[in-house]
């Protein structure tokens, strides 16, 4: 699903214009983004939590010359899902 569709079943089952849904969800996605910028949890309860993680600094190898590369340290957002999606993507 990318997001026109996801426009059209939001605007579908909450009774909404698309240009409504299409502004819910780049609203939404604000939100969540800021909050993690921030450095802030955004815990849906039921569907999951978004979250940043920090990764470290690592050293890689280029694939095609074999060549050491530094792959700097950098924040890494992660999505948990919460237990009632888990239950509904298993039932």
């Amino acid at each position: 699903m990318n997001k026109n569709d996801m426009i059209a079943e939001l605007a579908k089952k909450a009774e909404l214009t698309k240009t409504d849904a299409g502004k819910f969800i780049d609203a939404f996605v604000g939100v969540v983004t800021s909050a993690l910028k921030e450095g802030k949890d955004v815990r849906l309860v039921g569907f999951g939590t978004f979250a940043v993680s920090q990764r470290a600094a690592t050293e890689g190898r280029n694939p095609r010359t074999g060549e050491k590369i530094r792959i700097p340290a950098c924040k890494q957002p992660k999505f948990k899902a919460g237990k009632g999606l888990k239950e509904a993507v298993n039932k």
